[in-house]
């Protein structure tokens, strides 16, 4: 195996393990985490077919890459690694009006002190689009189950233990019944097999969506017209384009906007789309910082 250390700068406002830590994703395959050395791993597929398993870490206001891979990396390739991590991070940003806008409110100027606000994603909208699909009207658990049955028994093996995502064509070449049996996937199955279908056929250019120039709500439209995504999937579905006009409300949500504003009396969603509605296109970001303040006060959250 060939090992090779690549360096990516970042800016002053990034804070690299808030950033893993801004959702589930970092303990979802292909993800994983050592906590221990605050280090992101994950495999990454690049052109000419390689898959490269790579450990991610910060110092000294740049990432650290260790990657390893069967061949020597091309330069082409080195670059395109450097492109993807760049944007799993969210690293070329630019968050200075949504931390301008915090500083206005006493009660979120925590938010740039902290340097939180980027919320980690995946190489591939599909990869994101699947997993968010995987969250809807179940519990946590069910979903690292979704997604670990389908990235080791439908990804590719990088080493023993690390495992790629399935492609589209790889999932849209499976059946219902084995989605239901070995995935666990339950009524998403047709769902996915028709979303990965769409994509490897050329019908649905999802990777599009991170550099559309449409307006957000119409954008949030074309997201809600896929099979099998409601509201809760397409409003956090746009926190990972960088749209965030739409709360994505689902039950652990609502039930912590209860236990902060409301002494834990079940509340409308009315009223939670109500107290949000005057901080605009930025809203739905704001909500979830709010929802998982409590999250940036320990190095590991969960």
């Amino acid at each position: 195996m060939i090992r090779s250390s690549i360096t990516i700068p970042v800016p002053r406002d990034f804070s690299f393990w808030r950033t893993v830590y801004s959702h589930g994703w970092c303990s979802l395959p292909p993800f994983s985490i050592d906590k221990e050395h605050e280090v992101l791993v994950r495999p990454f597929s690049l052109c000419g077919g390689v898959q490269v398993r790579c450990a991610i870490s910060c110092a000294n206001s740049s990432l650290k890459i260790q990657a390893i891979s069967r061949r020597p990396l091309s330069a082409e390739q080195r670059s395109q690694l450097r492109l993807q991590i760049r944007d799993c991070l969210r690293i070329g940003e630019d968050f200075s009006e949504f931390y301008a806008e915090a500083r206005k409110h006493r009660r979120y100027r925590w938010i740039p002190k902290m340097r939180v606000g980027r919320l980690l994603r995946a190489p591939t909208v599909f990869e994101d689009v699947v997993k968010m699909m995987s969250t809807t009207n179940c519990s946590w658990s069910l979903t690292e189950t979704i997604v670990r049955n389908l990235t080791t028994k439908l990804g590719v093996a990088v080493d023993a233990s690390i495992f790629t995502f399935p492609s589209p064509g790889t999932l849209a070449g499976v059946t219902e019944s084995f989605l239901r049996k070995e995935i666990r996937s339950g009524y998403r199955s047709p769902y996915l097999i028709e979303l990965a279908e769409n994509v490897a056929a050329g019908k649905l250019d999802l990777e599009s969506w991170r550099t559309s120039t449409l307006p957000t709500e119409e954008l949030y439209k074309t997201v809600l017209s896929v099979k099998g995504i409601g509201a809760y999937a397409a409003g956090n579905i746009l926190k990972l384009l960088g749209r965030y006009d739409y709360l994505g409300l689902d039950s652990w949500v609502r039930k912590q906007f209860a236990t902060l504003f409301r002494n834990g009396r079940k509340t409308r969603d009315t009223i939670i789309e109500k107290h949000y509605r005057p901080y605009g296109k930025w809203k739905g970001l704001l909500f979830w910082l709010e929802m998982t303040r409590h999250w940036y006060t320990t190095e590991v959250p969960f």
